[in-house]
């Protein structure tokens, strides 16, 4: 397994000889205004560039979204992606989405599994922040809440979770107990709205996530890129040293970690 880091939640995924692309949102630097609902709506997004080039990027066998939001899919990966590529996502909403983006081959993931080569693929449930406070902060200004995460497994491979857009909850805790994954990503910069609500785990997530999967492996994605982040790397980095801990990870954009 290889897991490489791109930018904010896009990373590749190299699993049973296959490679995956997550979320690619794939705009250049500070091309999109800061959102609206989110703190810091002055600053422009993304905050960095892409490590690499698209063609690079882009050069895999299949294509997941978790969600349809514009940090995670943009008019660059429409034009940059074979419109053929076997491509997931979590809904028949998101599927009308991107079957109206042209691609062709689309295939909605499910909790009960599906099989793609010699993988199989569970869809996960998240709470893109508290569903009670962030759900109607949506409804109100159009964007949709749900967001899912995604479990591999294959013969050959350890057990990977991408827990996706999610804070700390009950769904991510059903998932460990479920699947016990060896490696979790966990999108962790913290996102904030304007009324104080965090939309993806923070510090404080990160730490209930270690006390309920100690031997796990973690990744920290979703960092340093969009303007409502509360979290950096820095940051998690200077947990892991002051609480001595070995198993997570805090990739930069353009690296690769074998596993």
């Amino acid at each position: 397994m290889k897991i490489t880091q791109i930018r904010n939640a896009t990373i590749i995924v190299e699993y049973a000889n296959n490679k995956f692309l997550i979320d690619p949102w794939l705009c250049p630097k500070e091309s999109m205004a800061g959102f609206d609902a989110g703190i810091n709506p002055q600053i422009r997004q993304p905050r960095v560039d892409l490590p690499c080039d698209i063609n690079k990027i882009t050069d895999v066998d299949a294509v997941i979204l978790t969600h349809f939001h514009p940090d995670h899919f943009d008019e660059y990966a429409v034009r940059a992606l074979d419109k053929g590529i076997k491509f997931f996502v979590q809904s028949q909403q998101d599927y009308e989405i991107i079957h109206s983006k042209g691609f062709t081959n689309i295939e909605i993931l499910t909790e009960k599994g599906n099989h793609y080569k010699n993988i199989t693929m569970y869809k996960t449930k998240c709470q893109h922040g508290k569903r009670e406070i962030i759900k109607p902060l949506c409804e109100q200004i159009g964007m949709p809440y749900e967001a899912m995460g995604i479990v591999f497994k294959s013969e050959h491979e350890k057990t990977l979770y991408i827990a996706g857009d999610t804070i700390w909850c009950e769904e991510v805790k059903e998932a460990l107990n479920i699947y016990t994954p060896d490696v979790i990503i966990v999108n962790a910069c913290g996102a904030t709205v304007q009324n104080g609500e965090h939309i993806i785990m923070n510090l404080s997530d990160i730490e209930e996530l270690l006390k309920s999967a100690p031997k796990s492996t973690i990744i920290a994605s979703h960092m340093d890129t969009v303007s409502h982040l509360t979290v950096t790397r820095e940051d998690i980095n200077a947990y892991i040293k002051e609480h001595n801990i070995t198993n997570i990870l805090v990739p930069n954009d353009g690296e690769t970690i074998k596993l």
